[in-house]
């Protein structure tokens, strides 16, 4: 197992979410938990034994004070976070059931990372001895200081050497300040060695569109791989780029698999039927934060690909954010044992 130091950088954010498959205020409660892209990818590293660093900017109050500790419980570096003006920001989750899908609702404005400015920050020494940086496309989409402060900090990570990931992760209700997400990210995927995205981050982020989707049919593999090739042309620094392939047959039933391409080889993973999802918020970050993992510690794309979308899988059955799993699980149902067998 690889121990490179892994640093992430976001926003981590209040979850507050009615019980089970309730709807908003169904009843009176809201379970309060924490969660957030780039902070998500750093717990699931912490679990598997890396060393991850988590970059952020929180207020000085309790609310903060119990992200901190949580982080720290499983073992995530927090040693690099700013404390600033602004707030916790939140987002409330309805899950989805059946037919009726899941909803989110954000308050963030305003937030400390939102706010925060590059000088609130020393990157150089968030850096020091790391290996590989992480960022999603969530955190410029929060605010023109976010935006600056994610091209500087991917800039400064190239810099330093370090390999750097990227969860394009279109949200289009966040894009409100006045740049288009394509003007944005296509400057900071300039400095991405993996990119990780699915057929919609291709099209909104990038503004590269080839009609591949995902259908509960016959997957068109043929159309992703294109698809693959195209964003690796036009962006001639990144070595390589997987695309997750999620077929939504209902809130609770979903087909999961994903490719991987680096200029020469193209691998399409083995597709996973999940029924009865518990949670799915969370399950790309648990992807790339197999993928990350995969990469520093298999020999072959494949086998990290393999990794990556069996840790997203078994995310699906958990609750909260954060992928609570260890590598011994996730490497027993790539070698096929899915069963939900009770271990003894």
């Amino acid at each position: 197992m690889s121990n490179k130091k892994v640093v992430t950088l976001g926003e981590i954010m209040l979850r507050l979410k009615p019980p089970g498959v309730e709807r908003f205020f169904q009843t009176s409660t809201l379970e309060a938990t924490f969660g957030g892209g780039e902070a998500n990818v750093a717990v699931s590293l912490a679990n598997y034994g890396m060393n991850a660093s988590f970059v952020t900017a929180l207020p000085d109050n309790d609310i903060a004070n119990a992200i901190v500790y949580q982080l720290r419980g499983f073992g995530v570096d927090t040693s690099h976070i700013a404390t600033t003006k602004g707030r916790v920001g939140i987002y409330f989750l309805e899950a989805g059931a059946n037919q009726r899908p899941s909803k989110v609702i954000y308050d963030r404005a305003d937030s400390s990372i939102a706010t925060a400015k590059i000088s609130d920050f020393d990157l150089e020494s968030a850096f020091k001895g790391a290996t590989w940086f992480h960022i999603t496309g969530i955190t410029p989409a929060l605010s023109e200081a976010s935006a600056e402060l994610s091209i500087a900090a991917i800039k400064k990570a190239k810099e330093m050497g370090l390999t750097t990931s990227c969860d394009l992760n279109f949200r289009k209700n966040l894009w409100k300040y006045g740049k288009e997400a394509k003007e944005v990210m296509r400057e900071l995927t300039k400095y991405v060695d993996v990119i990780i995205a699915n057929e919609e981050d291709c099209q909104k982020s990038l503004g590269i569109e080839n009609g591949a989707h995902v259908e509960s049919g016959e997957l068109d593999t043929k159309k992703y791989e294109e698809l693959a090739a195209e964003v690796l042309k036009q962006f001639p620094n990144t070595q390589k780029i997987a695309i997750t392939l999620r077929e939504s047959k209902s809130a609770n039933h979903n087909g999961w698999g994903a490719c991987i391409y680096d200029r020469n080889e193209f691998y399409v993973s083995k597709k996973y039927d999940i029924f009865n999802i518990v949670d799915r918020v969370g399950g790309g970050d648990s992807f790339a934060g197999g993928l990350i993992y995969g990469l520093n510690n298999y020999p072959t794309n494949a086998q990290a690909l393999e990794f990556a979308v069996a840790a997203s899988c078994l995310k699906h059955s958990i609750g909260g954010d954060f992928n609570r799993v260890s590598v011994k699980e996730v490497e027993a149902l790539m070698g096929g044992d899915g069963s939900g067998r009770v271990q003894r």
